[in-house]
């Protein structure tokens, strides 16, 4: 049985580099993201997930030939929507929409599975109904009862406020939220309100604490979102590292990056995620939790591709979680 679990989306990765090369094709989605910063730590991490008949072939085999527990991932009928596109302006910056004109700027043909895209996230912020691909209560297979923890990426709001107790009530003892970016908006704050009820940690990130709550300080805003119930608020900084809000002691703490060379920051946050997951159930300290999470980080951004986390060993990140400790402000 698995200890740790990532639910979230498998999908086929189309992106622009910082540096103008096209990266097509490619294995990706938040859910592997996570599992390879999860898997940095322990070797029993399952994804819960869901793709269409046209997930390419061998790539669920791939993923379990990498260690990872793929009993969670179903395979619903029909062609289902998997592309993700991604532009980065630079390597901090990304858009995901409008692949014709960033295509067109860097002098390549436009592929044909792009023509009608729009953008990742449908109907995210639909509180009522699930997209496709959005995992749901009935997809969670007996093998993943009673694992340690359930780490949620973004996808469908209506995952986020339904999966957290049936997943309790299976024995899942720990639950951590990253939220979709298209619904943390002020119009979803209810709803927003009953998944922070169900989360033991949320980690949303400056970009989605803006668009829910303003130019409110991010501290403020920690307390804020930690007040509805998760006792831990991490917020992701990027390349400025991560707040670390602990409501039951009110500890604040900022969180430093892992000096890593940066080559492409697709699937950082979830990395840090997967990591965060992990350390937490295995240390109940937030501060320590989030350590793993920046050390799992640093080895996504390293290289191009979801699998590339999967190739560190846990001797190389515990020489970069003793590092980090080292550049903690005291």
């Amino acid at each position: 049985m698995p200890e740790f679990i990532c639910c979230g989306g498998l999908r086929i990765d189309f992106i622009i580099t910082s540096d103008g090369q096209a990266r097509l094709r490619e294995m990706g989605g938040n859910a592997l993201y996570a599992a390879g910063g999860a898997r940095l730590w322990d070797d029993e991490v399952g994804i819960l997930a869901r793709v269409g008949e046209n997930y390419p072939p061998g790539w669920i085999e791939q993923l379990a030939a990498q260690g990872l527990d793929v009993r969670g991932i179903r395979t619903v009928a029909g062609k289902q929507d998997l592309r993700t596109f991604f532009a980065y302006i630079d390597p901090s910056t990304r858009t995901d929409t409008d692949p014709a004109i960033h295509f067109a700027r860097i002098g390549i043909t436009l592929p044909e599975e792009l023509a009608d895209y729009i953008h990742s996230t449908p109907r995210q912020d639909d509180p009522d109904e699930y997209e496709p691909l959005a995992p749901r209560p009935e997809d969670w297979t007996a093998a993943y009862d009673g694992a340690r923890a359930l780490h949620l990426s973004p996808t469908n709001i209506r995952t986020h406020l339904h999966l957290p107790q049936h997943a309790r009530a299976a024995g899942v003892g720990l639950v951590t939220v990253d939220p979709g970016e298209r619904y943390v908006v002020p119009r979803l704050r209810a709803h927003i309100n009953s998944v922070l009820q169900q989360a033991d940690a949320f980690l949303p990130s400056e970009k989605e604490v803006r668009s829910l709550l303003g130019s409110m300080d991010l501290w403020d805003a920690a307390v804020d979102l930690a007040r509805q119930g998760p006792r831990i608020v991490v917020i992701k900084l990027g390349s400025r590292g991560a707040l670390v809000y602990e409501r039951d002691t009110e500890r604040r703490t900022h969180i430093p990056v892992y000096p890593a060379r940066v080559v492409d920051t697709t699937g950082a946050g979830d990395s840090f995620c997967g990591g965060f997951m992990v350390g937490l159930a295995r240390t109940n300290d937030a501060v320590r939790a989030a350590q793993f999470g920046a050390v799992s980080a640093s080895f996504a951004i390293q290289a191009h591709g979801a699998l590339h986390v999967l190739q560190a060993t846990r001797s190389q990140a515990e020489l970069r979680l003793r590092a980090l400790e080292q550049l903690m402000p005291h």
